[in-house]
């Protein structure tokens, strides 16, 4: 199909991305990160969009690396047919949405479908930051107040005694019913005295906790594989995935660790062929699976969106998506979607016309 589509132009541009709040993790503390916008224009004059964006000190992709990239598509235009570089997952999915939009006729038709039609929104999980305790209740409160049934935070970057408490407190006030993800981004592989992982563990099942996201460091295979086998709490691989190419060495992995889910996130993972490996992989193995973002603008995330809902081959119902993060920064791409009462939407009577008007196309 590519080749029906010679291309004739290349054109990029970078954005640095301001975050309204300092995004903190377990690992780091985010105030901006880079994205490039690469457009891809053929012999008919049709175009497509790709976003490439990096969480600096997680994504594989060298900024230099990345530049250097679009400077030779701009060169040389021909060149954009060719395989992406294993080293730059984040440029191969910016590079996938690009011909996406470029063949379906539209630019920001990535995967058409019922969201892209405005037919369908996806049930979506909120984002709870890491803050102090009472910031973060307020927070919660906030998500509950606006129709969210499901919350996920951030865990590791407190004390575990003082996060417990405020986890409890958290519990309290969101009731029972109300699911409770979570997410350590490797943060239990730090020793703390009294409390081994496994203990803590223990401590978030005891308060009806449905999954917690990377306990361990990526390099503790065999500790994770032993914590999925016996702990009481479900646990999801995330930062585990990242760097993993073919289809059997996923499996590989997969079956040494053993996982209940896996969080994919396409821009870490080398876009959505490589994403659709992996949930090739787990749903033969009977593990779960859920999409995120990787705090892409509206671009990466509108795409990221179609995928989920129209893009993806699998067996199962959706569970709910981690894809609440459109409002994070100051200076956004403008888009059409919209998170309403647990939802992420896509609006009809909002236009596409001012990212036009940005972007110069």
């Amino acid at each position: 199909m590519m080749d029906q589509h010679a291309i004739q132009s290349v054109r990029y541009f970078k954005r640095e991305l301001q975050f309204k709040t300092p995004a903190k993790t377990s690992r780091d503390t985010l105030v901006s990160k880079p994205s490039w916008y690469v457009c891809l224009t053929d012999n008919h004059g049709h175009s497509g969009w790709g976003e490439c964006s990096l969480i600096l000190g997680l994504s594989p992709d060298n900024p230099q690396a990345v530049e250097a990239y679009f400077d030779g598509l701009v060169e040389s235009p021909h060149r954009a047919s060719e395989p992406v570089p294993a080293g730059l997952p984040a440029v191969r999915f910016a590079m996938e949405m690009a011909w996406n939009g470029l063949v379906n006729g539209h630019p920001l038709r990535f995967f058409p479908g019922s969201f892209e039609s405005c037919e369908q929104a996806i049930p979506i999980n909120g984002l709870i930051w890491m803050a102090e305790p009472e910031a973060l209740l307020e927070q919660a409160r906030s998500l509950l107040g606006r129709g969210f049934t499901t919350l996920k935070m951030k865990v590791g970057s407190m004390p575990f005694d003082a996060e417990l408490d405020w986890l409890k407190a958290l519990r309290k006030e969101a009731g029972p019913e109300v699911v409770l993800r979570t997410d350590a981004n490797g943060a239990f592989s730090k020793p703390e005295k009294g409390w081994t992982p496994m203990r803590k563990l223990e401590a978030l099942a005891k308060l009806g906790f449905h999954s917690i996201e990377q306990p361990l460091a990526p390099t503790e295979q065999e500790a994770l594989s032993d914590l999925c086998e016996r702990s009481p709490l479900p646990i999801a691989l995330d930062e585990s995935l990242i760097g993993v190419g073919s289809a059997t060495e996923k499996e590989a992995l997969l079956n040494a660790i053993g996982p209940q889910y896996l969080v994919l996130k396409p821009s870490l993972l080398g876009g959505f062929r490589s994403s659709q490996e992996w949930i090739d992989a787990a749903e033969a193995r009977g593990i779960g699976w859920w999409a995120t973002s990787a705090l892409e603008s509206n671009l990466g995330l509108y795409a990221i969106a179609q995928w989920v809902q129209d893009g993806v081959r699998t067996a199962h119902p959706l569970m709910l998506q981690g894809l609440g993060t459109g409002g994070l920064f100051t200076n956004n791409i403008p888009g059409t979607m919209e998170v309403a009462s647990g939802y992420l939407h896509n609006r009809p009577e909002r236009q596409w016309s001012k990212f036009h008007e940005i972007m110069g196309s």
